[in-house]
């Protein structure tokens, strides 16, 4: 195998403009609007008949480079069922963002409306915390994971 990174990840949202800005308030931003069609072989490429589409692909400055996010709303066709109930389905089940200051970030999501799946919990390894992480959803239902390394 040539894997040489990761390109992106993909989140299908039912609102782009409701999505966009949840996104940029975790710190994302619009980096290239995505075309609303393509071509046919464009679609037959990831399995779907033409499309109509409105997204764009949103950047995240991290340490090590940027990571990318394609978000995106299908106008057509398009489907509004919930991501997933639990996380214990198939398939990916969330995305985890590194922060160094997790108590800082939660009450800035909180006063935005964000909820929480629960209090921030700690990873032990060794008998010593290594991170301290939270989830919550996206505005769809995605789960999100803040992690933050314990020193």
């Amino acid at each position: 195998m040539t894997i040489t990174g990761l390109i992106h990840v993909n989140i299908n949202c039912s609102d782009f403009d409701r999505s966009l800005a949840f996104y940029e308030l975790l710190g994302f931003s619009k980096a290239i609007d995505v075309p609303p069609t393509n071509t046919p072989e464009v679609a037959a490429a990831v399995g779907m008949p033409p499309y109509r589409v409105k997204g764009a692909l949103l950047a995240l400055p991290t340490p090590t480079g940027v990571f990318m996010l394609d978000l995106l709303e299908w106008q057509e066709p398009n489907d509004l069922s919930p991501p997933y109930p639990h996380l214990y389905h198939l398939g990916i089940a969330r995305i985890a963002l590194a922060t160094d200051d997790l108590d800082g970030d939660m009450a800035r999501l909180e006063k935005h409306g964000v909820v929480f799946l629960s209090e921030p919990a700690a990873v032990t390894i060794d008998d010593r915390p290594t991170v301290r992480f939270v989830c919550f959803r996206d505005p769809d239902g995605t789960v999100l994971e803040l992690v933050e390394q314990v020193s």
